[in-house]
């Protein structure tokens, strides 16, 4: 256990003094960042170029100021002009570009044309759209001669919005959001495939640099080829561990920093000012009751983040500590027996397929538990332990009943220590044959060797 201990020390120094691991690890929150910051800046840009659309009609009038103008874009309408007259000098006039609407539109889906010479923005498309549908819907509910319509339809428009609420065998009721869950079930499936295939890879790079350089002969003159394996399996993962601590500390710290530089000064004195009930009807600093869409969209704001909170946190971060250590040890023992047997990494790949197939399988069952979490394809794949570390944590925000998660987690354990056994017996023989080139056959040949 001693000799262990020191090829942990010595993996994890000689990684962490690595330039590269020090380039990364500053680099890589700063890439971090920009995914959070980047969108943000791109939704909140206001300079954005503003587009004057001239409308054209066949056959009347009957849109006519049906499309309100928003702060990007301003619709004209012009009359006396066919589409033919402007179609080829709306840009010399000033226009964006033309929007042509045909007499049968009413009928006809794709009777509405957008003519201009760069790609407009989808945003621009559904606020015609829907300024056309609910035009024609009205203009249809006219000929059934209803009097006053307009208030009518005023007074029936409505928005339902389903709150979520989750009771527990004592009866206890709280809180809860299915977009919040799908959101940490998505994060938390694709963070786990790439923190256990890329640290995995690490270890299956690191046996093949040392057999290739021959160092690795002199140091099976001193340790078991197992404690070789498992000081390497466990000093990388202190090496991922600590790079990965280091990620989130300085990501955190750098979009703090930059959302409080973009923020406007306004902006956050009115998020501090919000009412704290949720049912309050305090007006906000800027004059808006509680009524109003800010005060609603605060409200919620407050909603979603009362529901965030009543997520099972401590069973969420225990889950995902565990299968990241677990589903490591496992993916981590099978590179490294690969890294074994072969020369280079070049001759990895017959390998790494049956190895990297789970993984990729586990993160597209991930991705479709979102949906359907309680799916017998997503049970199966959250047992078997080969894909339950990824598909597993993207189910338990969706409140797993405690027996899946126990039997998971049994059965993750019991495969390691096989996983690891098997792993050994390659290593042992693996990293000590030079120029041949190994196969399957020979392989399980390593794994019928006796003593």
């Amino acid at each position: 256990m001693n000799k262990t201990s020191l090829i942990i020390q010595r993996e994890y120094v000689t990684r962490v003094r690595k330039k590269s691991f020090i380039i990364m690890t500053l680099l890589t929150p700063l890439l971090l960042a920009l995914i959070f910051v980047v969108p943000a800046l791109v939704m909140s840009n206001n300079d954005k170029d503003f587009k004057k659309i001239a409308v054209i009609e066949d056959g009347g009038d009957l849109f006519k100021g049906v499309i309100p103008d928003t702060k990007d874009a301003e619709f004209v309408y012009l009359t006396n002009t066919s589409l033919s007259d402007i179609k080829s000098t709306f840009s010399e006039k000033g226009y964006y570009g033309v929007l042509y609407i045909s007499d049968l539109v009413t009928t006809v889906p794709n009777a509405v044309q957008l003519i201009s010479k760069k790609q407009p923005p989808i945003g621009l498309l559904d606020h015609i759209s829907n300024s056309l549908e609910k035009e024609i819907e009205r203009q249809k509910l006219l000929g059934y001669n209803i009097e006053n319509l307009d208030e009518i339809l005023k007074s029936i428009n409505s928005k339902v919005e389903i709150q979520t609420i989750k009771i527990d065998e004592e009866g206890k009721s709280k809180k809860t959001s299915t977009g919040i869950a799908m959101g940490l079930a998505y994060i938390s499936g694709f963070l786990m495939y790439m923190l256990v295939f890329m640290f995995g890879a690490q270890v299956m790079r690191g046996v093949i640099e040392e057999k290739t350089s021959r160092i690795v002969e002199v140091i099976i003159s001193s340790v078991k080829p197992v404690q070789l394996m498992l000081g390497k399996i466990i000093g990388i993962a202190l090496v991922g561990l600590t790079q990965f601590a280091i990620w989130i500390m300085l990501t955190l710290a750098i979009v703090a920093v930059v959302q409080s530089k973009i923020l406007p000064e306004k902006t956050i004195e009115q998020m501090q000012q919000i009412p704290q009930s949720l049912g309050q009807a305090e007006p906000s600093v800027a004059g808006a009751s509680a009524g109003t869409p800010a005060a609603t969209q605060m409200t919620q704001l407050q909603s979603l983040f009362a529901s965030a909170m009543n997520q099972r946190w401590g069973l969420i971060i225990f889950a995902f500590v565990f299968y990241f250590i677990t589903g490591y040890l496992l993916y981590a023992s099978l590179f490294a027996a690969i890294g074994s047997a072969v020369d280079n990494e070049t001759e990895t790949q017959q390998f790494m397929l049956p190895v990297t197939i789970p993984i990729i399988l586990g993160l597209i069952v991930a991705m479709g538990t979102m949906q359907n979490p309680e799916s017998s394809i997503s049970f199966w794949f959250s047992i078997i332990p080969l894909t339950s570390p990824i598909v597993m944590v993207a189910r338990i925000p969706f409140d797993v009943p405690a027996w899946e998660i126990a039997l998971s987690m049994a059965l993750m354990l019991v495969t390691i220590v096989a996983c690891i056994w098997m792993a050994a017996k390659i290593y042992r023989t693996g990293i000590l044959m030079y120029g041949k080139k190994t196969s399957y056959k020979e392989i399980w040949k390593w794994l019928t060797y006796k003593g």
